[in-house]
């Protein structure tokens, strides 16, 4: 399932929805993230994303950005878990589909056995779907987003616990998961799995999900399989005027660690910035690719 990045409420009904919202029907199951600590102006946010066809809506209050801290929402509001769980109610009461909520365990000096508990029990009262825990503190003064990700120190067996603790509920983990085999050994204590910056940086891990999770026997798909299936959506989004470099900067990632990797990205990155760029662009970059491996294996 696909998760969008996080859409402050108030964007969704003021903003450019197609351009905040759109996506492409092959991205489906996708969820809806938003940010927002206002139960009216997410329960719209709720209902318009709900009409343009996401399978689930979820409140991040784990983002630790000082531009969220000023709006009051993100990660601040775990401090708040009942309004956390106002807003849960008020969009529960508008859509039909899933809403979630994504948290760390906790914020700042908070002892996490009792701010993470409050906060899922609340939730949980107000009909929350499922828990999407990232297993780290935010520490919201003194850290930088980026240094949020990677400093505060990962603590699982927290959210082994609270799952431990409220069985019947969907709990799934994100923070520092960069395998198929780390996924597993989470599998094994909770329900789900979030990966993120690792499938951001190196995609070609998501290609063996459906063979070590879902019983899938053909052979996981070539990276080179998958840029020839995305030219079509390519094309098609730049004759909608997309750039390029909107595109493909999501793709660099998809030769790491082989051959040719370095150029592959060289080539998106200088080519896609022009502004007239095409699929032509991925051509070339595809043949520097399969020039630098036939290289390798000489």
């Amino acid at each position: 399932m696909l998760y969008t990045e996080m859409i402050v409420a108030e964007a969704v009904l003021h903003g450019d929805r197609q351009r905040l919202l759109g996506f492409s029907e092959q991205e489906h199951p996708v969820a809806l993230q938003l940010g927002g600590s206002d139960p009216a102006k997410l329960a719209e946010a709720a209902r318009i994303g709900a009409a343009f066809g996401y399978d689930e809506i979820n409140l991040n209050v784990g983002c630790p950005s000082d531009r969220v801290q000023s709006g009051t929402f993100g990660a601040c509001l775990m401090r708040e878990p009942a309004r956390v769980a106002g807003c849960v109610a008020a969009m529960k009461q508008v859509v039909d589909i899933p809403v979630t909520v994504k948290c760390r365990i906790g914020v700042d000096d908070q002892d996490t056995e009792t701010a993470l508990d409050e906060l899922a029990d609340l939730c949980v009262a107000a009909g929350v779907d499922a828990l999407w825990v990232h297993a780290r503190k935010a520490w919201l003064q003194g850290l930088s987003p980026k240094e949020n990700r990677e400093i505060p120190p990962l603590d699982y067996e927290r959210v082994y616990r609270l799952k431990a603790r409220l069985p019947n509920l969907f709990i799934g983990i994100n923070g520092g998961i960069r395998t198929i085999g780390d996924a597993k050994a989470h599998l094994s204590h909770l329900d789900g799995v979030m990966i993120g910056r690792a499938a951001y940086q190196e995609p070609a891990i998501l290609a063996e999900v459906d063979r070590s999770f879902y019983g899938e026997t053909a052979a996981p798909i070539s990276a080179g399989a998958v840029l020839e299936r995305m030219i079509p959506y390519i094309e098609a989004e730049r004759a909608a005027g997309t750039p390029l470099h909107h595109i493909v900067r999501h793709m660099l990632g998809l030769y790491h660690g082989q051959p040719g990797a370095r150029r592959f990205r060289q080539i998106l990155t200088v080519e896609g910035a022009a502004r007239n760029a095409g699929v032509e662009v991925i051509r070339q970059a595809m043949a520097a690719v399969e020039a630098a491996a036939t290289a390798f294996a000489a």
